[in-house]
């Protein structure tokens, strides 16, 4: 991908020296939608040389008449603005991307706007919206005649909702049908033998698995994006973060924080997005290290990032385990009223399992407060929501607890 984009680099800078004419801004549309899908796997999806590549090619798809076969520009614009957490601006995009393909009845452009705009709404918590949208993209997808948008994308508009969508299952309380979204997506994604489509689809799967407390399957996630990223010249950030969450939980508590943290740095290319995420985990880690002020701090910054950003898809599981950092140090008032946030946008959101999460850990403290009757009463119907994931630690978890309470 780095030498790929080296080469459409210089195409452009010798098209700069013909005359501006059609022709001439038809190819330079071309070098600049290849350039941005390269520079997205080399240097980064919120890398400065990824979002100048799709700007320049927007404006010229726009002088040009907005060509057909040009429409994932609009796919690729809101992709770089989603990852620097500038979800209104990629929501615009991906908006203007579904318009014009229903206007023009475009089934590839319908599958990209479907997407795009499924990632956006699944990234700002609005679950049950984005759920409609990648579902559609999915079932629109015809890899028989839409194939050439893996490589005009730059990842394949199959396994890319597919992994989106996985999470999204995860959140809101479907953990099995999350593994089972996930593991289609790199099965597809081998099965294309595209590796940008299956290191995203494998990076997704680390992501849901750090989440639901599965270690084995992290663990062999993991595994499997060093083994692909041995050969493939990117910015291993991915594997070093989750790398580090491995060391976190086998003891090497020191060396993980270094590792997760050494990722973070790196956010301005990979995107602000994710950090979010990235540093609940890290805030874990702290807490895991005994570490509770760093892990507050941690938490209030993750919280300063969705307020400017509007990343919402994680905010429950932020005040919740602020709360539960704040019961640490003997806080309980505070800690009962960041649970109470957090179950309050958890059920806003209808993500049951943050509900479930934060639903316990009031049980709990109501629990501890001598008030049983009021735990169980709360945690109970919350439960009895579930119809998958009993294997699952939160769902044991709860399980064991309303038994304790009963």
């Amino acid at each position: 991908m780095a030498e790929a984009a080296a080469q459409f680099q210089s195409g452009l800078d010798q098209l700069a020296l013909l005359p501006d004419t059609p022709e001439r801004q038809r190819q330079e549309l071309e070098f600049c939608s290849a350039l941005g899908a390269a520079a997205r796997a080399a240097k980064g999806e919120a890398a400065p040389e990824t979002g100048r590549a799709y700007a320049r090619a927007g404006d010229l798809w726009e002088q040009l008449g907005s060509p057909s076969e040009f429409l994932h520009i609009r796919h690729g614009q809101s992709r770089y603005h989603a990852n620097r957490g500038e979800l209104d601006l990629a929501q615009r995009w991906a908006e203007d991307l579904l318009r014009v393909s229903r206007q023009r009845n475009e089934p590839a452009g319908l599958v990209l706007g479907h997407y795009s705009t499924g990632r956006n709404l699944m990234q700002a918590g609005r679950f049950a919206s984005a759920r409609v949208h990648l579902e559609e993209a999915i079932t629109l997808h015809d890899p028989t005649s839409q194939g050439w948008l893996t490589q005009r994308a730059g990842d394949d508009p199959q396994v890319g909702p597919q992994s989106y969508l996985s999470l999204l299952l995860f959140c809101i309380g479907f953990p099995d049908l999350a593994v089972v979204q996930s593991s289609a997506a790199i099965t597809e994604a081998r099965r294309r033998a595209h590796l940008p489509s299956l290191r995203l689809a494998l990076i997704f799967g680390a992501r849901l698995h750090s989440l639901d407390g599965n270690n084995a399957a992290f663990n062999e996630r993991v595994a499997q994006l060093a083994a692909l990223e041995e050969g493939y010249r990117v910015h291993p950030w991915a594997r070093v973060f989750f790398s580090g969450w491995n060391n976190v939980k086998n003891g090497d508590v020191v060396e993980g924080i270094s590792l997760l943290r050494s990722c973070l740095d790196g956010s301005h290319a990979t995107g602000v997005v994710w950090v979010p995420y990235q540093l609940t985990i890290l805030a874990k880690a702290y807490e895991s290290a005994g570490q509770v002020e760093e892990g507050l701090a941690i938490l209030d910054e993750a919280l300063q990032i969705v307020a400017r950003t509007g990343v919402r898809w994680v905010v429950a599981e932020l005040y919740r385990h602020k709360g539960q950092l704040l019961l640490r140090r003997g806080h309980t008032e505070a800690a009962e009223e960041l649970y109470r946030k957090a179950l309050g946008i958890a059920r806003k959101q209808e993500a049951k399992l943050w509900e479930l999460r934060a639903a316990a850990s009031l049980a709990r403290l109501r629990r501890d407060q001598g008030r049983r009757a009021e735990a169980r009463d709360l945690l109970a119907p919350v439960y009895g929501w579930f119809t998958e994931g009993f294997d699952t630690p939160d769902l044991k978890d709860a399980k064991a607890l309303l038994d304790e309470l009963a």
